[in-house]
């Protein structure tokens, strides 16, 4: 007899998959339009802050899930490329803040609702993994598209 409380292995591997092709298909937007995954990231971090004068370098790193030396690296490359600009806190010198130039705000701009449509497909797999029902399951890794979710 199945046991009604056992995890849902197949929901839970169906998301995995699901999740992994929206993380690969996301890569490829990003490169798309001139950004790697991580600027990509750092971009939303900096546009998706809640503070109008912008993120400092820690949050940032909090947000991307790095340690504060590699967020400066990442933040460097970014700021070479003329996608980001730091500028001191008008408060305490000491913070730098993060802000978008005008071709960061024009590179997340331009991902920003296509990554969100695409989020909308993986709502109801999730919706299925805490609540199971009937869940398709997972396409077969080689049969996986190599663009990710279909549109």
């Amino acid at each position: 007899m199945p046991d009604d409380s056992a995890p849902d292995f197949a929901a839970l591997l169906a998301f995995r998959t699901a999740l992994r092709r929206f993380n690969h298909w996301s890569e490829a937007q990003a490169r798309a339009v001139g950004l790697t995954h991580a600027q990509h990231q750092l971009l939303l971090a900096i546009k998706g802050h809640d503070d109008e004068r912008g993120p400092t370098i820690g949050e940032a790193a909090g947000y991307l899930l790095l340690r504060h030396h590699s967020a400066v690296e990442l933040i460097n490359r970014a700021q070479a490329g003329g996608l980001v600009e730091r500028s001191r806190d008008d408060a305490d010198a000491r913070v730098v803040r993060l802000k978008l130039t005008p071709l960061g705000e024009e590179r997340i701009v331009s991902l920003t609702q296509l990554h969100i449509d695409e989020l909308g497909q993986l709502a109801p797999m999730l919706a299925h993994v805490v609540e199971p029902g009937d869940l398709p399951r997972a396409a077969s890794p080689a049969s996986a598209s190599q663009d990710g979710p279909a549109a």
